[in-house]
């Protein structure tokens, strides 16, 4: 037996062997990249709402196996809120941060890169003129969005903005927030 051949390779907390295996498997069978992930939100009175995130469809199949993760969203005091929650243009900001972060990590781990650290600061600038219907001129949501990277590894700085660049290439949020993916928006029958 050739040494290490069955053995799994962990990088990062990532099983690279299973990693490659689930893309080759794509690329036989592309159908099973297809994923449907789902929310149900609840207003519960002033700016308070719950949002709960359970099953989703991948790979082929329903799966409900996960706990249900519930989300409280709120606004501060300042925005009319109760701080009972983070608000909805920071829980995108946090969206963001995982995925940004989780692209980076696993596309390292394919790369064989080993981390020891990753922290991320993510910053957005928002007018509520926008948002009060004061001014036309003023966008609704974020004007600006900065994130900032620390990468705690022995490779070189042009190695770690490259692992950067991955983290954007290959961060579906990150996309979805600059590329402007359609929205429906509609009253549910």
């Amino acid at each position: 037996m050739e040494p290490g051949k069955d053995s799994v390779k962990i990088v990062n907390g990532i099983n690279t062997q299973q990693l490659f295996a689930t893309i080759d498997l794509i690329k036989k069978n592309p159908d099973i990249a297809s994923f449907k992930f789902r929310v149900n939100n609840r207003w519960e009175a002033g700016t308070l709402n719950r949002a709960t995130v359970k099953g989703f469809f991948g790979a082929g199949k329903e799966d409900n196996s996960r706990v249900e993760a519930v989300y409280d969203i709120d606004e501060p005091p300042v925005l009319l809120g109760n701080n009972k929650g983070s608000n909805p243009v920071e829980y995108l900001l946090v969206a963001l941060s995982g995925c940004l972060t989780t692209s980076m990590v696993a596309h390292a781990s394919a790369r064989g890169i080993h981390i020891r650290g990753v922290e991320s600061r993510y910053e957005g600038d928002i007018d509520l003129r926008g948002f009060l219907g004061i001014s036309d001129e003023v966008p609704v949501g974020y004007q600006n969005i900065r994130v900032y990277f620390k990468i705690d590894a022995d490779i070189s700085k042009d190695q770690k903005e490259e692992l950067v660049r991955m983290a954007r290439k290959y961060s579906p949020v990150f996309n979805t927030i600059t590329k402007s993916t359609p929205v429906s928006v509609q009253l549910d029958k």
